[in-house]
Formats: structure tokens, sequence, C-alpha cells
């Protein structure tokens, strides 16, 4: 059966991808997974590494080159008959990744494999790929008896199409609702900008007036610069109780008893695989060595934080009262009043930034950085069979000018697309068996506002900042030079070490020396005044500790939720987050936010609890970098050794012996503290 997904080099044929054929290719595709595995079994009794893993991983790797571009298509241009088939191979694909789990025949080739001469001779990542198997077997249930096997296999489909149900909840709660101002009088205060986006999405929907939604480029700057209290109100009244039982959707679109459904199973599968709780269950596969390692560490720096937090917030209240009359703050103020308060402190704002950080500029930025620090070449192809018009494609040469990798860039936000920002995986590397190497190839997703009449598309530096974190994930994916495919680039890194190196290449947005090539007014090419960039450095660590303490109630919320879980008391979501915002919050949340209904990360993404992932590895790259703070940012012994000890790597090795081999030591938490100016 000819595969119609899929280009003579093995890329995504989108054009060719009708949501008809999606089904019956993933069956073909399991189907002969299966095969595979049962040939192997059958025709071998000493098993290695040929003959064992490098057919089934061949066969797989077929599967995964067929579902990634469904997938991703269901994220960026969704429809309702992608969406379909997309949610039809969910249970098939689940029910292989158990079959596989519990095949009592493939774990014990496995075991023996580990046990035999054979592996001692083979490399370190080979070495990896097999521990990590024997431990994954465990963590599938190949030691249950068969009743408990199949309630797994039950669960694991469950929880595959609850997640894939909470992100849809979310989609199309985030699009339901749009506000049409028709009255300019309403919109003082607003940037230019955001006014311009908003009539051109009126115009393209064919009304008149201008058009807000809740995706992020829509909604930020009215919470931040819009003087309409009443329309800031609006807005975050329907931003906060997207998906939930409240709000001007309540109940359409509610995920409150998927997420209830979601966490019963999970604490379901962690007690059927002998685990407390699923928070234990998730660190059998993370950095951190155990469930008070990482409360401790949550706990630790936020302490440290809230004092700096209070009084950040105090700041705001007081300014706000001093300068504008406004004394009772509600949550739809704080943003407006703090950006009032950042302007005048330090007489800067985003949108003045804005015109400085046209796309192309910022893009050509960021390929001469990892030019200077890795020797990357960075060269766009074109003729490639893309997913919208909007959509680049690009090939990455290492220092040798070979071919390491290549990505897909898709930079906006548009109807249909999932929001928020990421990388994922379309391709990735292995060696074949006929010695050459199949290179990898990412997908890097953003949703920023397109360009606007004959502007280009302008950034705020934060859009730039997500970038280059998104490019970081990309990096560590292109760029390994690991053969095995099970720990090549992202695969097989902990969870909590993943975001290692999308945070460490964020620090170059602040660097002068990098500022001077990635910014450029988008009119007269100058860059970035000295005065603005004094001020933007200046202003890097407003309201930090803030900040901090957002992602750390977010974390503790999403670990205590799974660690502290209670079947007899069941769902008690609410009760959790309220107790993580009462002893760490310093902004009291209204009391109709419903943040847990549209928290993806944990309820339809990889980060269930794992979200203190974020901090945890931030305390990694924070210290990586201190190493270029002390050598020069662009040194280019110390940006090669970043290249070989952590990005080549992938999750060859344990991320604490990679951090060890690049940093000399152990990660220390100070340089953390010192960036984001809060006192240790």
């Amino acid at each position: 059966m000819s595969n119609p997904l899929l280009t003579a080099e093995g890329l995504p044929q989108f054009s060719a991808i009708k949501p008809e054929h999606v089904k019956p290719a993933v069956e073909h595709a399991i189907a002969e997974c299966k095969r595979v595995i049962e040939q192997v079994l059958a025709e071998q009794t000493e098993f290695t590494w040929q003959n064992l893993i490098a057919p089934i991983d061949e066969a797989d790797d077929v599967l995964g080159k067929l579902w990634s571009p469904v997938s991703h298509m269901n994220s960026v241009v969704s429809s309702d008959a992608l969406r379909e088939a997309y949610e039809s191979c969910l249970p098939l694909l689940s029910e292989y990744g158990t079959f596989v789990g519990q095949h009592q025949g493939l774990y014990e080739a496995y075991k023996q494999l580990s046990e035999s001469a054979h592996f001692e001779a083979l490399d370190t990542a080979q070495k990896k790929v097999i521990t990590n198997a024997l431990r994954d077997f465990k963590l599938s249930g190949i030691a249950l008896p068969a009743d408990k096997q199949a309630r797994y296999g039950e669960i694991v489909t469950k929880m595959s199409e609850l997640g894939s149900t909470f992100n849809n909840n979310l989609m199309d709660a985030t699009h339901a609702f749009t506000v049409l101002i028709n009255d300019e009088a309403e919109l003082s205060g607003l940037p230019q900008s955001a006014k311009d986006a908003a009539a051109e999405l009126a115009k393209s929907q064919e009304k008149e007036g201008w058009l807000f939604t809740l995706d992020f480029p829509s909604y930020l700057p009215v919470m931040t610069y819009c003087d309409n209290g009443e329309l800031r109100e609006k807005m975050y009244r329907a931003f906060v109780t997207r998906a939930s039982d409240l709000g001007p959707n309540a109940g359409e679109f509610d995920n409150s008893q998927v997420m209830a459904d979601i966490l019963a199973l999970r604490h379901e599968i962690s007690l059927l695989l002998d685990f407390d709780n699923y928070a234990d269950h998730s660190l059998a596969t993370k950095m951190a060595d155990d469930s008070n390692q990482v409360l401790g560490f949550l706990r630790d720096l936020a302490s440290k934080s809230k004092p700096q937090g209070e009084k950040e917030l105090a700041e705001v209240h007081e300014f706000a009262a001093k300068e504008f009359n406004a004394t009772d703050l509600n949550a739809w103020d704080l943003p407006y009043y703090s950006e009032k308060l950042k302007q005048a402190r330090y007489a800067i704002s985003d949108e003045e930034l804005r015109p400085y950080f046209p796309e192309q500029k910022v893009v050509a930025g960021l390929f001469e950085v990892v030019n200077r620090l890795f020797g990357l070449t960075i060269k766009e192809r074109e003729g490639v069979d893309v997913w919208h018009k909007d959509v680049k494609f690009y090939d990455v040469f290492g220092e040798d000018q070979t071919l390491r990798g290549s990505f897909y860039l898709d930079l906006y936000a548009r109807a249909k697309k999932r929001g928020g920002a990421w990388m994922d995986d379309c391709v990735g590397r292995r060696d074949l068996t006929d010695g050459r190497t199949q290179l990898p190839v990412a997908y890097l997703t953003c949703n920023f506002n397109g360009p606007v009449g004959d502007k280009p598309a302008l950034f705020t530096h934060d859009e730039v900042v997500t970038l280059f974190h998104e490019f970081g994930h990309g990096i560590h994916h292109m760029l390994t030079q690991v053969g095995a495919s099970g720990v090549a680039g992202i695969n097989g890194v902990a969870w909590d070490a993943v975001e290692l190196p999308s945070q460490f290449l964020e620090n170059w947005c602040w660097q002068p020396e990098a500022l001077a090539f990635i910014s450029g007014h988008f009119e007269t090419g100058e860059a970035l005044p000295q005065e603005m960039l004094d001020k933007m450095l200046a202003a890097k660590n407003f309201q930090s500790a803030m900040q901090m303490l957002r992602q750390l109630e977010f974390g503790l919320f999403d670990f205590l939720m799974h660690a502290e879980y209670d079947p007899a008391k069941g769902d008690e979501i609410q009760q959790v987050l309220d107790q993580v915002r009462e002893q760490y919050a310093v902004v009291t949340a209204a009391d109709f936010n419903r943040f847990q209904h549209s928290f993806g990360h944990i309820f339809g993404g990889g980060y269930a609890a794992g979200y203190y992932s974020y901090k945890w590895a931030e305390v990694l790259s924070a210290d990586a970098f201190s190493r270029f703070e002390e050598e020069g940012v662009f040194n280019e012994k110390t940006g090669r050794d970043f290249l070989h000890n952590i990005l080549e790597m992938g999750g060859s090795k344990e991320p604490s012996e990679l951090f060890k081999a690049f940093r000399g030591r152990d990660p220390e938490i100070e340089a953390l503290l010192r960036h984001s100016g809060i006192a240790g």
C-alpha cells in the first residue's frame, strides 16, 4: 500500500492529507508494526540490537511519520472532518502502545538482550534505549495479572480520549467568544497595532468595526492598554472562564467532568502500578528524586519570592490610587495599572518596542545568534509542501556545512489553530540499517499577529522571547548526534530537563550584543536606540517576583492535586488551587476564575505532575548561562561546549551528568534568583 501522506524524501505531503485517508493508513501501519514484532520474536532466539530493536524501530518510525502530520494539522488547521479522523485513531494508538508495553515475549527479548554479552558491546545511547524500555515495560504493567493488564489498557485509551476532549473544548471555547466594537472611542489607550489587527479581523469576517478574540495577541493588548474598564472586564471574564461552568459560554464546552475523570483515572493507573499517587508515578521518568524534593524546591523558591511579590503588588495599588485615584483594583485592572506603573518608572512599553522587532529582522537575528554560538547556517528552502501559505521551511547546516536537520516555521495566529507556542517532532533522527542517517525535522509553532496592510509582522519583545524559547527546543531536536532514535534529540530526555535548551536560548533576547542584530526599525532599519535598550533592560525584572509566584502557584497546584488525590473525596481541584493561592499567591484571584479549566499543559498535554519542570529547568538554564556571563556571551568555545555536551547528546545520558559535563559542577539556584532580580 503506497503511503499518500509522505513525499518521496519522507516529508509530510500536507496538501495530499485527506481526513478519509487517515484511519486506513494508521490501521495499516499499526498492523505492520505488530507483524514485525511477531516476526522478529518468531525468527530469533538470541537477540541483538540489529535483529530486535532496529526492525521494530523502523516499523514504528513509519507509523510516527504518518501520525505526526495528522496530529499537527489537527492543532494548526483543524476542521470537523480532520478532528473526527484524528480522534478515531486515538483508541487504536493507545491500544498499540498497550500491546507493546504488555507484550511478554517482547519484554523477555529485551531482558535477554540486556543481560547478554552483546549488550556490553553497545554504545551508551543504545544501552540507554534498552534500560529505558525495560523501565517503561514495568510502567506499562508488564508484571500485572491479565485482568489488571486489561484494565490498564482501558485506562490509557480513555485518558488519551479525555485529553483530546479537553483540548477541543478549550479551542472551541476560545474561538466561540468575540467582541465587536463599533465606536473607536471605546478603544482609547489601545495601541494602533492592536486596533489595526482587530479592524483587519472584522473585515475578514465582513463586519464593520473592530473585532477582538480570546487569542493572546488580541486579548493581551486590551488587558494591558485599553482605558475602557468595561471592555477589560468583559474580556477577562470570558478568558478566565473558558471551557467551564461559568462565563459567557457557561456549560457549553465545560471541562469540569473531563478534569475529574482524568484525575480519577491517573490515580487508578498509579495504584495499579504500585505507586501511592500520580505524582510519584510521574517522577519515575524524571530527574527529581521524589515528591519531597519537588515540593521542597517549589516552596523554597516561593518563600524566597513572596516578600518581594507582596512589595511589587503594593506598589501597583499605591501608584493607581495616587496617580489615577483608583483604589479598588479588580483582577482585570492589575495588568492595566501595572503597565502604567512600568511606563512611569521606565518610560518604556512593549508597543514602543514593537516597530524595532519586525519578523524578518528577528528571524534573521535568531539565526545569527545560533550561528555565533554553535556555528549553524540556516537557509530557507522553497517549494516544500506546507499546511498553510504563511508557513516557511528551513534547513539547518552545521559548521562543516553538512545538513543537520530542518524545520517548519508557522508564526501567526488564525482561526482553527490551537493557541500558545510549541515545538513538535515531525521526523526523528535515526541511524538506518543501510548505513545512512535519517535527519530530524521539527515543527515550530507560534501565535503572533501577522502582517497588517503593508506593514510586516511586528513582534513584542515578549514574543521574541517566545520564538527563541521554541527554537531552543528545536535545536535540541535537530542538532542531536545520537543515532538511536529512542534517545535522540528530545526523546528520552527527563521531562524536568527538557526545558533547559529552550529557556537557555531566551537569555540572548536580553543581551545588548545580540539585540544589536535581532532588532531594527521596520521603516528605517535603525537598531534599537541605546536609551530604549537601557530602559528595556532596566524593566526586565519588573514584577519578576509576581511572575515567579504565578508560575510556582501553577506548579504547586499541579503537583499537590496529583499527590494528594483521594478517590473517596473525588474531585478537589478547586480546593487544592484555593489552598495553594492562600499560601503563596499575592494577587487574589476573582471568585469566578476557572483557570484550571484551560490548563492544557496538565490536562491536555504532557506536563501532569510535571509543571514544576519549567522552574526546575530554569535553574539549569540560568546556571548554564552564567558560564557565558563569565566567559563571554558569544564565546565560541563555551557555545561549542554547550552544543557537544547538551544539545548533541539528547537523552543518551542522565541530564545531571550532561549538565555537570558542561558546567563542571552540580546546578545552583543563585543564578536564577539573580537573573530574576530576586534577593535570595
